[in-house]
């Protein structure tokens, strides 16, 4: 687990960093078949680093019967952290509609895991295994161990994805301005004013306006 938690740090993007997490979950969490990320956002459900197609159709079953482990895990209105299926076999106590349509996929058991630090709730991560009885108390504490690492690697990892954004958008935006300055003998704040009107005035992002004066040399569509 250690070795891991440094292999996170180690990662250089978003997604390898989730691909690694997903991955530690097979490797380290016995049971534990596949597993992915499901980030829930205004209702809308993503799968991140799924290891397998399993992963994705579970997701996508939570989505459309608005129930499931995972999707009550990525929910921020709820105060549980951590959920468990240990078997898919038995009557099901809660998520009656979810439980019998995901044994059809082949899963046999499930946890899932709120990943969030102090300052904010990510997704959840999700573990399956295909035989019935398999995660074990030890293994949602290993799993619980893994979503505490992989929340702080993620919630970073996160945040240098989106500074590098902005550094990028701001490139974009500054080359931009340096082409309509040239082009019409205009100051930097008209240059400025251009690509944020034609940004109101067409609802399209500044940073897409600023592209396509960089590919056209205007803001005109």
């Amino acid at each position: 687990m250690a070795s891991m938690a440094r292999d996170l740090l180690a990662e250089h993007t978003l997604d390898s960093t989730l691909e690694q997490i997903t991955r530690s979950a097979v490797d380290l969490v016995d049971g534990c078949d596949a597993s992915g990320i499901l980030v829930l956002r205004d209702g809308r459900v993503s799968s991140l680093a799924p290891t397998e197609q399993l992963v994705i159709d579970s997701d996508r079953l939570q989505e459309g019967l608005r129930e499931g482990p995972c999707f009550d895990a990525a929910r921020p209105d709820l105060s549980e952290r951590v959920f468990r299926i240990p078997d898919f076999t038995e009557d099901p106590r809660r998520w009656s509609a979810f439980v019998p349509r995901c044994r059809e996929l082949g899963v046999g058991s499930m946890m899932g895991f709120l990943l969030y630090t102090r300052e904010e709730e990510l997704g959840a991560l999700n573990m399956y295994s295909r035989k019935p009885g398999m995660f074990t108390e030890e293994s949602e504490t290993a799993g619980w161990l893994l979503a505490s690492h992989a929340a702080v690697a993620f919630s970073t990892a996160l945040t240098d994805a989106q500074m590098q954004e902005a550094i990028a958008t701001r490139h974009l935006i500054g080359e931009a301005m340096g082409i309509l300055m040239g082009r019409h003998h205009i100051t930097e704040d008209q240059a400025f004013d251009i690509l944020r009107t034609q940004s109101q005035r067409t609802n399209t992002k500044l940073r897409e306006v600023a592209r396509r004066v960089c590919e056209t040399g205007t803001a005109d569509k």
